[in-house]
């Protein structure tokens, strides 16, 4: 072999070794937020839920769109609420011929003393339907107090007391709730469950311990009609993607905080094929990189057991690597552990933990190819402020 061949392998092998180490420094790094993450858990859900000092009247606002998978139960959830004062339900869809309204015939026949209202309305103001559809509700809202939420959340029969006494706490503004994902039979909607449960939620709730994350879930967003009149109303929302994260920033500037009690709403998870997961998970993530490019890049060390794979790769089995990879798979069990141990539910499936971890990586590093997403069948562009634009429909995925 000549000189210059040697070098050029040289290079190579150096170029491998600098990309083991940084990936295994990354996969360290980690090691110890997945540590930490699991004792974070324990102590955000072990924090008292704030106690309502009165019950006033609230509007619940659901958007609707299609017969989803168990929508009536989810539905009844909301309705079948302990709660001493006068809820008001207004339900929306954008089209009369909408399947979801078949489940609010059932349920206005299970409960007819209920304060049902139910609006057709096309109009649009963006992009953002959901945005569209809330706002067209907003007219027939009859009471001060709101509670947006979407129809494929599922909540306990406490939620409302819950939700009304941390929004009382001073110098709250809004409140919204972590979430647990609720699985559909079949194998990819248990995936989708076991990536909103183990690495989302955990990640959101070390955000907030160490004062880095400002989420505002769109899950569940309650505030008073007079806070949402003095950030400008939901119109001026309908082009963004992540429109509860706007919101959410929107009261935080007006000078109110934003409150996350420590209990968790179930949220449904469908993607019944491989595509269908995909697509979502790729959405979100994006949604996640328009609200906090730098927190998304950072979130990188939230996948310690993909980059001990690599740092194994590049090293060529090195047994010091080796050992990584085992060790990450331990502490990634343990925060499994240690979540479902502190939000009291578990999603199950253990065994293809690295199957989830693997895919939520691909995911991840997906997310910075493209600004382009798919939404209920249409692509969207986003630009830098998290803006969409349409690009063109797409009967395919979602």
């Amino acid at each position: 072999m000549d000189l210059k061949h040697m070098a050029q392998l040289h290079v190579v092998h150096l170029l491998f070794a600098c990309a083991a180490a940084l990936s295994a420094l990354c996969s360290g790094i980690g090691i110890v937020y997945t540590v930490s993450a699991g004792f974070v858990m324990r102590r955000f859900f072990s924090r008292p839920i704030s106690a309502a000092v009165c019950f006033p009247a609230v509007t619940i606002i659901k958007p609707l769109h299609g017969a989803e998978w168990q929508l009536f139960e989810n539905l009844a959830s909301f309705v079948e609420q302990d709660y001493p004062g006068a809820v008001q339900y207004v339900f929306g869809v954008h089209d009369e011929g909408d399947a979801a309204l078949k489940s609010l015939d059932i349920l206005r026949a299970r409960f007819p003393e209920k304060d049902i209202t139910v609006v057709v309305d096309g109009r649009v103001y963006g992009p953002n339907r959901k945005i569209a559809n809330l706002t067209n509700m907003l007219d027939r809202a009859e009471h001060d107090l709101l509670c947006f939420a979407d129809s494929d959340v599922r909540v306990r029969p406490s939620f409302l007391r819950d939700v009304v006494g941390a929004l009382q706490q001073p110098g709250v503004g809004l409140v919204t709730c972590a979430y647990r994902g609720m699985c559909a039979p079949g194998f990819w909607p248990r995936v989708s469950g076991a990536m909103t449960d183990y690495h989302f939620l955990p990640g959101v709730v070390t955000g907030l311990s160490i004062e880095r994350a400002r989420p505002c879930f769109g899950q569940t967003i309650v505030i008073t009609s007079a806070t949402l009149r003095r950030i400008g109303g939901l119109a001026q929302f309908g082009h963004h993607l992540a429109e509860d994260h706007a919101i959410g920033e929107a009261v935080r500037s007006s000078g109110f905080a934003v409150a996350i009690p420590s209990f968790i709403v179930r949220h449904a998870c469908v993607e019944t094929t491989f595509s269908q997961l995909f697509a979502h998970e790729l959405r979100w993530s994006r949604t996640i990189r328009a609200a906090d490019r730098m927190g998304h890049l950072g979130a990188i060390v939230m996948h310690p057991f993909p980059l001990a794979l690599i740092a194994m790769f590049f090293s060529f089995g090195n047994l010091l690597a080796c050992g990584l990879v085992a060790l990450t798979l331990i502490v990634r069990a343990l925060l499994v552990w240690q979540t479902d141990r502190s939000t009291g539910e578990r999603c199950g499936n253990f065994a293809w933990l690295p199957l989830w971890d693997v895919l939520q990586f691909t995911i991840y590093l997906s997310s910075f190819l493209s600004c382009r997403v798919l939404w209920r069948g249409q692509r969207f562009d986003v630009d830098e402020d998290g803006l969409m634009s349409c690009v063109q429909p797409d009967p395919g995925l979602e």
